[in-house]
């Protein structure tokens, strides 16, 4: 089994190939092609390779299916002794993708390698 975790509007989600999901609203339009790129975790047949915090050279791409408005969520406000109540109501807009592929890529983690400023030199 192939699946990775990515990055969208600052939520996690786990995606494999084929899947369908909704995420908060997109400025892409319907057909539109999306590449995630915020990989952290991908598991390719029982392995896992984690990334700190993300996976250089592991893509997800997918297919905007539909934009959309999410259900209506109902807030109420109640102040005892005070008569005062107050009821709004919200509805998120919603990207709706179809996952198509996970590019595996390398999938090397990004790692700090010593630089010319940070080699000790020695000799004279």
């Amino acid at each position: 089994m192939k699946y990775a975790v990515i990055n969208s509007g600052g939520k996690q989600y786990k995606v494999s190939e084929g899947d369908v999901i909704d995420v908060d609203k997109l400025e892409q339009k319907k057909d539109d092609k999306i590449t995630f790129e915020n990989v952290q975790l991908m598991v390719v047949d029982g392995k896992v390779e984690l990334g700190k915090p993300y996976l250089s050279g592991v893509k997800v791409t997918g297919k905007i299916i539909e934009q959309f408005k999410g259900e209506k969520i109902r807030v109420s406000r109640f102040k005892a002794k005070a008569r005062e109540r107050r009821t709004i109501g919200f509805r998120a807009m919603l990207t709706k993708i179809q996952i198509e592929k996970i590019e595996t890529g390398k999938a090397e983690k990004a790692s700090a390698k010593p630089t010319a400023k940070t080699a000790i030199k020695t000799g004279k």
